[in-house]
């Protein structure tokens, strides 16, 4: 049978969150120090800190604190742009018309600083291994897409894609890559962290990320010109004059000097908060190993997720019916088999939150028309993730069958062995 939603379990009195912040106290000693000090713009102590902290920690030589990770991917996007077809025009994007290269399965900001800068994504489809960008459909995109220079790949849930394959192929065709590891700040491939791999990269300290300053996001590179103009960006592109002089155009991105205080709280506890991650991921691996379904998968020999997020895919024989328009749901429930939907009502039955997972952008309405490329070549969203029962459109078919469970590093075994039986009842 299905879940049975009166079947007498109790819900939780606190909400389970996905991922919820994680304070210490620390934070407000540095928020404090910038309130009584008067830092309450976006310069001060708490920024410089936390630059300096970022760097350490990730092994790139510049960091520059902004108010997004989205912030940050946009200045890539237009440092890159400028870097290979120059500057533009006020009004026109660095990258106008130009084709670049995007992850698919991603949440979308990933994306939309390309649309900033007036280029136009081209998504490459999903691999099995780590559910990121897929090298053989990069390679693919670029005998498709000879000119294009431009690549942006990101870190699905904490962990880390196929990076040496992918860079391979970006060095052949002489592609810049921008490193998306919003999500995967602390994640390591083949010892080295990520936000590393690309030219410019970015992390993100959104209220939900593995440590946060509820906002706020890095720039990070190895170029010294590069964080400088970025800086210069980010402050509305001041000029170096008594009075207010623009020659380019700039934007209001800064980190605030408190927001960086909470930041700066946070960073010394990420390797605490990863241990609870992987903790809570292994957990949910070992309690469901006998249903027909599977945990979000990584290279075990090659790279250390965060565990951001523990992610479920359900084995396709052992999916019921569901169906999904742009914003609801309908499945028919069956005895020995579930479905995502299906199981996120039943967590959600006792209040604790679990998603689906990111919609690919091939299959949003607002990116629906753009070119999708797979590992054979196909330029346009499918309307089937199978073709003779075998998954070619392999985001759709991660998208239909899988979905992110409650994650949140303060949710206690006993909560977790609660939601575990639940989902295995929808399987009864």
């Amino acid at each position: 049978m299905a879940f049975d939603f009166n079947s007498g379990l109790k819900p939780f009195e606190k909400k389970i969150w996905l991922s919820s912040p994680t304070m210490h106290g620390e934070e407000i000693k540095y928020i404090s120090e910038a309130y009584r000090t008067n830092w309450m713009s976006t310069v001060g102590p708490n920024i410089t800190e936390v630059e300096r902290i970022t760097c350490d920690k990730i092994g790139c030589k510049y960091a520059v604190a902004l108010s997004a990770g989205t912030a940050a991917l946009h200045m890539a996007m237009k440092l890159a742009g400028q870097e290979l077809y120059g500057q533009n025009e006020v009004g026109r994007g660095a990258l106008e018309g130009r084709y670049v290269f995007a992850s698919d399965m991603t949440f979308d900001a990933t994306v939309n600083p390309i649309c900033y800068e007036r280029g136009i994504p081209v998504f490459i489809d999903t691999e099995e291994d780590t559910w990121n960008m897929d090298p053989v459909a990069l390679e693919k995109a670029f005998e498709i897409y000879p000119d294009v220079k431009l690549v942006v790949m990101a870190h699905l849930y904490g962990t880390p894609g196929k990076i040496d394959e992918l860079k391979a192929v970006c060095d052949r065709h002489g592609a810049i890559i921008i490193e998306d590891a919003a999500e995967s700040l602390g994640a390591t491939y083949k010892g080295v962290q990520t936000g590393t791999f690309g030219k410019y990269n970015c992390i993100s300290f959104n209220g939900n990320k593995i440590i946060t300053g509820s906002s706020g996001g890095m720039f990070l590179t190895n170029s010294k010109e590069a964080a400088n103009k970025v800086r210069k960006w980010s402050t509305q592109a001041r000029e170096a004059a008594s009075w207010y002089q623009h020659e380019e155009l700039g934007y209001n991105y800064r980190m605030s000097n408190v927001i960086a205080g909470v930041v700066r709280g946070q960073y010394p506890y990420l390797e605490e908060h990863i241990a609870q991650k992987k903790s809570i991921y292994e957990r949910y691996k070992e309690g469901l190993k006998n249903l027909p379904v599977s945990m979000n998968p990584y290279d075990t020999k090659s790279s250390e997720p965060n565990f951001w997020l523990s992610c479920l895919i359900i084995d396709p024989d052992a999916m019921c019916k569901q169906v999904r328009s742009e914003t609801k749901s309908l499945y028919v429930p069956e005895k020995g088999k579930s479905c995502p939907m299906e199981i996120l009502d039943a967590i959600a039955s006792i209040n604790a939150e679990g998603r689906p997972i990111w919609k690919p952008m091939h299959m949003q309405p607002i990116y629906r028309m753009n070119p999708f490329i797979t590992r054979s070549g196909s330029g346009r969203a499918m309307t089937n993730a199978y073709i003779n029962g075998e998954a070619v459109d392999i985001g759709m078919d991660i998208f239909d069958r899988g979905f992110c469970l409650p994650s949140d590093n303060k949710m206690t075994v006993e909560q977790q062995d609660t939601i575990i039986d639940m989902i295995k009842a929808c399987f009864e």
